[in-house]
């Protein structure tokens, strides 16, 4: 798909949706941190925060730059530097963002992922390609090239969806 792996996703009680994404960055976890969890970072790549308050309880308010989504809701686990996890209204549930140090001591980051989520299984193909957009919007805005949001278009979101809906096809699988 790209050069973020495949995300992966549990469903419980039939509407209940765990979504998991690891991604790997070469940067350090202070410039990928500055991106999950400041106000500043996250527009790059995500969303705005208006508020984000950087505290256990805080509130937040998620405003997607690409629709007319906006949620609200509070900070649910903070510790700085390694996880920060909002937790908003029901469209988006519990967003958990937990960075460690990457593999080999070169300075990179991995990003542990998860969105805790209900809705119906379209819908969490839905957010598994929309997370796996953002997530490669992430990568590009690390390097240096924010996402400019007046020239979204949902293409990459709808070939990420049908890659999604593709891989949960009874077997035997496309492969193109």
């Amino acid at each position: 798909m790209s050069e973020i792996s495949r995300g992966r996703s549990e469903t419980h009680d039939g509407d209940r949706h765990l979504l998991h994404f690891v991604v790997d960055l070469p940067q350090p976890m202070p410039a990928v941190w500055a991106a999950v969890a400041s106000p500043e970072g996250l527009p790059a790549w995500l969303c705005e925060a208006d508020p984000l308050e950087p505290r256990l309880g805080g509130r937040v308010t998620l405003r997607w730059l690409n629709s007319d989504t906006e949620v609200s809701g509070r900070v649910t686990a903070w510790d700085p530097d390694y996880v920060a996890e909002y937790t908003v209204g029901p469209t988006h549930g519990r967003i958990r963002f937990h960075l460690e140090p990457g593999a080999g001591g070169d300075g990179s980051t991995v990003l542990r992922f998860t969105n805790e989520v209900r809705g119906s299984a379209e819908y969490r193909l839905d957010l598994l390609a929309g997370w796996h957009d953002h997530f490669e919007r992430l990568v590009a805005a690390l390097d240096g090239h924010p996402t400019d949001w007046r020239d979204w278009s949902p293409e990459r979101w709808r070939h990420l969806r049908e890659l999604y809906e593709r891989d949960e096809a009874p077997w035997p699988k496309w492969v193109p």
